[in-house]
């Protein structure tokens, strides 16, 4: 009996039975199935021709654009590892990921190969397997990108590629010490890809428009189930998030999903409403919230802005996939959840420090057991065993449940603020501080205090064209939050200042580095 298809063989399915039908674009190009499957198989040809073997990483380096879907396929025909690497990260940080990974070849964008030049020598990786590809000239010591796939055989690479081999290694963003790998398997895809389509109802009639990083996990696993399914993958290929831009494309009929955080949507929101207004976003019907804790009155604006679309949310991690899903007929019932586990898994699992589950209503450690569950962390046996308790699998997180059996997260086990013998969670306070009309977004950070152990501090960037007094805030919170849980000190800062990972996620490390 034959198993499920991997990425490559199921785009090389619809490349037959669907040849001509656009399966992949970005802002300036389009592929048919055909064409795409024909490009995936030269370079996969190209890359075993280059003497890479099967499970090899092969290192990315690249802003959003349509080579992102030929190098993911390719490698899948190959058996060969994707390696995706943030583009907004230093040289310095490139440099770890590469040699950690022990990556056999690196493809590298033409305005990114400077993060790669310092380090060169050190990489490992010879320098005949050094790949580029962009408009500009083609820098000394590389291969073209397009010279390979030109020289290369378009047949099926003919690879022996089990679902149980491994397929992504992607980085986490090291919001604790030094990033680590994320090693999952095809058959995690697979299955992931499955619960996606059936969670989302999802059908070839579909189409996502991938704004969010390709080198995100949220992006690559939207990617495979529109793959899987036939729809159309379109790529966001723009370097940074222009929202009135955005707010256009989607209007313009060609996708009907996409994933933001919350900060797209709060930009796109605060575009004025006459601009808005002069768009139909009917062709809209699914829109989905992650990545980062979304505040409840977001959330109905959204929904206001797009009328004809479902809202849905999710929580989940990059080692995890999806864990769970509000739907749309549940966001006014159980807004500030984030859903039930997703089709498929297990009951969730919150638990207390001696791994007892605690009552409906507290906050315990969030643990998911799914069959899309990564393999392991790359090379720390160590850390993989603490990720799990069983089958169950953990990344950190903080939750509630409710009566009904719903999921409210509180934060990150490593966020948590002790103040006073108390523990405070900086998202419940940031849900509710920044409902102020006059806040933009707000980060809550735990700063030293000689009295109370931790402070609770709030930094604030002020909604556009609005001026925001510490003194208004200070009363808004004394009506929404326990003594203990308000802020104690303010700090106000601009949008640009604020920091964030390449999904939008702010860096509360990095603001308790700044403020303490």
């Amino acid at each position: 009996m034959r198993d499920l298809f991997n990425f490559g063989q199921m785009l090389s399915a619809h490349a037959r039975t669907a040849p001509e039908r656009v399966g992949a674009r970005d802002l300036d190009r389009a592929m048919s199935f055909r064409l795409w499957n024909e490009r995936a198989c030269r370079l996969a040809n190209a890359l075993l021709g280059l003497g890479l073997a099967k499970g090899d990483r092969v290192a990315i380096l690249a802003y959003n654009c349509v080579e992102w879907c030929e190098i993911y396929a390719a490698t899948a025909k190959a058996g060969l590892v994707a390696l995706p690497i943030n583009f907004r990260l230093t040289a310095p940080e490139v440099q770890f990921i590469v040699e950690n990974a022990d990556a056999a070849a690196m493809i590298v964008q033409d305005e990114l190969t400077g993060l790669v030049e310092e380090a060169r020598q050190d990489l490992g990786i010879p320098d005949d397997r050094f790949i580029h590809f962009g408009t500009k000239p083609r820098p000394a010591g590389y291969r073209g990108y397009e010279d390979i796939i030109a020289a290369a055989a378009d047949r099926e690479p003919g690879q022996q590629v089990a679902l149980s081999d491994p397929w992504t290694l992607m980085y986490t963003s090291g919001t604790t010490g030094k990033p680590k790998g994320v090693l999952r398997s095809h058959r995690s895809a697979v299955l992931l890809s499955m619960v996606t389509e059936i969670e989302l109802k999802l059908s070839r009639n579909d189409g996502a428009l991938l704004v969010m990083p390709m080198c995100h996990a949220n992006s690559l696993n939207f990617f495979g189930a529109f793959g899987y399914i036939g729809g159309v993958n379109s790529i966001y290929s723009r370097k940074s998030f222009d929202p009135e831009h955005a707010v256009t494309t989607l209007a313009d009929g060609g996708s009907t999903f996409t994933s933001l955080v919350p900060t797209h949507y709060i930009m796109m929101l605060d575009l004025p409403r006459g601009l808005r207004a002069q768009h139909d976003f009917s062709a809209v019907t699914k829109l989905m919230i992650s990545s980062a804790p979304a505040r409840p009155e977001t959330k109905r604006e959204v929904m206001e802005m797009f009328p004809k679309s479902g809202l849905y949310e999710l929580y989940g991690a990059t080692e995890t996939g999806w864990v769970t899903m509000l739907h749309p007929h549940e966001q006014f019932t159980k807004l500030g959840s984030v859903g039930r586990e997703c089709v498929g898994a297990a009951p969730i699992r919150l638990l207390d420090e001696a791994g007892n589950e605690v009552p409906d209503g507290e906050a315990g450690e969030l643990y998911s057991s799914n069959a899309h569950t990564f393999d392991c962390y790359w090379r720390l046996p160590e850390k993989t065993r603490e990720a799990f308790r069983g089958d169950y699998c953990s990344v950190g997180d903080m939750a509630r449940r409710d009566a009904d059996g719903y999921i409210q997260l509180a934060d990150r086990k490593s966020n948590m603020i002790i103040s006073g013998g108390e523990n405070i969670y900086p998202s419940e306070v940031e849900a509710l501080v920044g409902a102020h009309p006059g806040v933009k977004d707000i980060a809550v950070i735990g700063l030293p205090d000689d009295k109370w152990g931790e402070r609770v501090h709030a930094v604030i960037v002020p909604r556009d064209g609005m001026a925001v007094q510490e003194s208004e805030l200070v009363e808004w919170a004394k009506e929404r939050l326990a003594g203990f849980k308000r802020p104690r000190s303010y700090a106000f800062i601009t949008d640009a200042e604020m920091p964030r990972n390449a999904t939008g996620k702010i860096l509360h490390r990095e603001l308790k580095k700044r403020f303490s």
